[in-house]
């Protein structure tokens, strides 16, 4: 496993994502993932599956110092008598005394980032989680989350995949030391059917999803993977024994767009850069 350096914090560069599963999909999927190698798990409290999650990682006795655990606050929790509330009860459910990374889910408006961020490093302070990060943030909201934070923010979590240019808010990212943190690689499943990544997959003797992993690994990011199917896990995991050429990263960001955002909620996304 190869892992992504942020202000301390060595994140794995290939994470485990259990959003839109049910509790039984996580609790099936989990077993396979821990086979096949994955220690770094996401969740969040608006997916409504930290317990299932818990139960699983629980019942398969893996050692809690070998885990990279990251969940977020949800919105409606964006308020000092419910912060601190809603992490204990992650926690609860993940079964843990801390997590190693706890985000802001969204920027949305409910509180003023400032508020969110002083919150959030109360969160650390008490030793609750090890890292704190944000996630859906532009750039301007991002930079202002690092000024605000004590604690060093070590990630933004964003949508990434090759049909979206996110190469401003990287370099903006990369420029402060923050990590990004990629989900939604598979573009809703548009990546595993592109006949262009198909044929650079044919060449590694690959998948086009393995490929869509793989660009995002070597761009630096955090790329988080998902399936809820036991037999499709290893196949995420097996992107380590080979590299893109130069080639074929140039290839790969060409096939940006304009259109090419899918995760846009409205009363929860920013205005996002150009």
């Amino acid at each position: 496993m190869k892992f992504v350096n942020s202000h301390g914090a060595a994140i794995p560069s290939l994470g485990f994502g259990v959003f839109r599963m049910s509790d039984a999909e996580v609790e099936n999927v989990i077993p396979a993932a821990l086979e096949a190698g994955f220690r770094h798990f996401d969740t969040a409290q608006i997916y409504q599956n930290e317990a299932a999650l818990g139960r699983a990682l629980q019942k398969a006795g893996v050692r809690r110092e070998d885990l990279f655990l990251t969940t977020k606050v949800w919105v409606d929790n964006y308020r000092p008598e419910r912060f601190a509330a809603s992490v204990d009860e992650s926690l609860d459910k993940l079964q843990v005394d801390h997590v190693d990374l706890l985000l802001l889910h969204w920027p949305a408006n409910e509180a003023a980032i400032s508020d969110q961020v002083d919150m959030l490093n109360a969160i650390q302070a008490a030793g609750k989680t090890r890292f704190i990060g944000v996630s859906n943030q532009n750039i301007a909201q991002m930079q202002e989350s690092i000024a605000r934070s004590a604690a060093p923010i070590v990630t933004n979590q964003v949508e990434a995949h090759p049909y979206l240019d996110q190469n401003a808010l990287a370099e903006a990212a990369t420029s402060a030391g923050v990590a990004v943190t990629a989900y939604y690689g598979m573009a809703d499943g548009e990546v595993p059917r592109d006949p262009a990544l198909q044929a650079i997959a044919r060449k590694h003797g690959k998948t086009a999803a393995q490929v869509g992993i793989r660009w995002l690994i070597e761009r630096g990011f955090v790329a988080l993977s998902k399936t809820a199917k036991p037999e499709r896990v290893a196949e995420n995991f097996d992107v380590f024994d080979f590299e893109l050429s130069a080639e074929d990263m140039v290839a790969i960001s060409k096939l940006a767009r304009t259109d090419g955002r899918l995760v846009n909620p409205p009363g929860l996304a920013p205005v996002w850069d150009k």
